[in-house]
Order: C-alpha cells, then structure tokens, then sequence
C-alpha cells in the first residue's frame, strides 16, 4: 500500500478556493477520514487524488511516483486508487461476481487468477453466498460490500471512501463499519474518508482532519480531536460540551494554566501560556450539591443507562451527563475539572486585551 501525499494543493471553481494550499501526508497502510462540514473542500480533495479533477497549483504523490502537478497529470486509471462511492455504482445488468471481476477484466488479468482473486474478495467481504444475485436483490448494507469487494480485487494502491455509508439506515451505517474495520484490519490498505458524520471518523480513522472552508484546521488522532482541539471550530465541532472564552490569572505550570472561566478559578490542561478559550467536555463536569457553580436545567435527554443535561451557567450553555433525570428549571451545583485551554488563532485581540489588563 502507498503513502498519500499533499504538497501546497491548492483547486478554485469559478474563482472561489475549494483547497487552500492544502499540505499533508498519510502514511502506508493509514486510515484517514476527512470530516467537515458540506463545502469545506473534502470532497474536492478525494476528487483530485483519484485524479477526476486537475489542481490548479500543488502536488499530490501516490507512493512517493507525482500524479499531479503543474505540467503533469496521469489520469485516473493509471493511479492504481480504489474508490467507493456513496452510490455504489454497480452494474445492474452483472451478478455479484461479475461486478467484483469487471477490473480484472479490464486489466486483462487470466481467467484463472481472475476467479481466484474473485472468490478471495467475496470471502473477505462475506459475500461468497451472494455471487450469484443480482444487485437489485440485495440490502444496500450487501451493496456496499459488493463496491468494497469489486475495489480490493485489483490490490489497488489507496482505497478512496466518498461518505459511504450516507445512503444506509442506521442500523446498517453500525453494521458497516464494523466491516470497513475489518477491511482496513484484514488488508492493511490506505484508506481515505470522506464523511460529514463525526461519529463515523471517530470510530474508524487512526487519524482525523477536520477541514473548515478549504483548509485543515486539525489533523490528528480521534482522541486528540477530542481532548484537545486546536480552536474554537475543531472544538465546537467535534464532539459534545462548550466552547467558553477564558481570561489568564498568570498562574502557569507544565501542561496547566490556571484560567477564570464562567467567574471562577480553574486549573486547565493547556500546550500554552496565553490561552483565549477552554473547551469544556461533558466528562470535565461533576454534578453536587456543593458546586461552585450554579446552573439551571434548560434540557435532559435519556440516552440509554444516562441522561444529557444541556445546563446554562452565567450565560453560557454546558452539557453533563447524569445517572438521573434532572427536571427543567431545576438548580444544580457544578464544578468544572480537567478542561483543555487553548489558544484560537482569531482570537489574537482578546488575547492582547488580557495580557495589557494582567
């Protein structure tokens, strides 16, 4: 399998960038899931890597070979890329087998070697038992394999997932991803996914970009998103809980700042000294009695064996988790520990305020 690679990538329509000067890299073997909200640019990124589109500046490198750069472009077909669409694309006139063996065919590989890798695709997929049918007599959950299956047979170098699962009811988006795990697990392939749901990036991918307006704005491991984002967008949109503007006391330790948030004093994991804001997860909240906050039920959901409590406090909206249901209007106590302090880029005035006021 080959690294992927973006170097200054950069794709304008009509003008207006779709990718702003995009540079990453994804490692051999690594699953990748691009996530975002819709038009900040990851479907034109997985676009320009299997080469349907031209860059207008950058490069990208598949395995280390150039595929697209100014005065070099090699079309999709020699890319060796795999790619899954939300459609499926099958052919309704080929059973199961014919529709995973149409790219051998293609490349003109054996009879032999080409039913072989066929029956190999089908078993990976658990489809062996469904060669036969036609594609409008399986569930979407069976097509979607059929399109995962018809793209491992040729070993292809990257496997390219463009919101996958986006058709399927929810059961079966649980169902599938437990079999793209198993995928990525079983091949050790490449794979890069285009979502728009986090809890679909979160559950698969080693690592996560989240993409706002063209650009990457974090890239790194789920729980990394998750306990420490690097804005006000990537913490606001990734996960659940708040994003509170923060004012420095000028108490700092390693990894900690001391910060007054919501009028009181707390000691946040920090990788700065002047942090603008802090994100507060719904595990950073206890629940008592003697709180040193105060806060009012505005909304109590039941999950299952918990209820989401969405609390206003001085202004603000957190959400906690309680083992009991809270009624509207009700006051509790609340004490905010272990939240991440963090500098946002665009927060450069705010920060020259405190510090001038310190």
């Amino acid at each position: 399998m080959a690294e992927l690679t973006f170097d200054n990538l950069t794709k304008r329509f009509d003008g207006a960038p779709a990718l702003d000067r995009i540079s990453a890299s994804i490692g051999a073997g690594e699953f990748v899931a691009l996530l975002g909200p819709s038009g900040c640019g990851k479907t034109t990124l997985l676009r320009l890597t299997a080469g349907f589109e031209h860059p207008d500046a950058g490069t990208i490198r598949v395995g280390g070979d150039i595929v697209a750069r100014e005065g070099r472009f090699v079309p999709p077909e020699d890319r060796e890329i795999g790619i899954v669409f939300q459609s499926y694309a099958l052919w309704p006139h080929k059973t199961v087998a014919q529709n995973v063996s149409y790219p051998l065919e293609v490349r003109r590989v054996p009879r032999a070697a080409r039913e072989a890798r066929v029956a190999e695709a089908l078993d990976l997929t658990g489809l062996r038992d469904f060669a036969g049918r036609m594609p409008a007599q399986l569930s979407g959950g069976q097509r979607q394999r059929v399109a995962l299956a018809r793209c491992l047979v040729f070993e292809p170098r990257a496997v390219l997932l463009d919101e996958p699962l986006a058709n399927l009811d929810l059961a079966l988006r649980a169902s599938m991803q437990e079999v793209f795990t198993m995928f990525h697990r079983r091949t050790g392939a490449t794979m890069l996914y285009v979502t728009h749901d986090q809890s679909e990036a979160l559950a698969l991918a080693d690592r996560v970009a989240v993409m706002q307006a063209g650009q990457i704005r974090q890239f790194a491991a789920p729980e990394v998103l998750y306990r420490e984002p690097a804005d006000c967008f990537v913490a606001g949109f990734v996960g659940d809980g708040a994003v509170v503007p923060a004012r420095l006391t000028g108490r700092a330790e390693a990894g900690r700042v001391l910060i007054s948030v919501l009028g009181v004093e707390v000691w946040a994991r920090s990788a700065t000294a002047t942090p603008s804001h802090v994100s507060i997860r719904p595990e950073a909240i206890a629940l008592s009695d003697d709180g040193a906050l105060r806060a009012r039920v505005i909304g109590c959901t039941y999950l299952g064996g918990r209820f989401r409590l969405e609390l206003e406090v001085a202004g603000e909206t957190l959400v906690a988790f309680s083992a009991r249901r809270a009624a509207l209007g009700e006051t509790l106590g609340v004490t905010i520990t272990d939240p991440w302090a963090f500098r946002d880029p665009e927060a450069e005035t705010l920060i020259a305020r405190v510090l001038n006021h310190a």
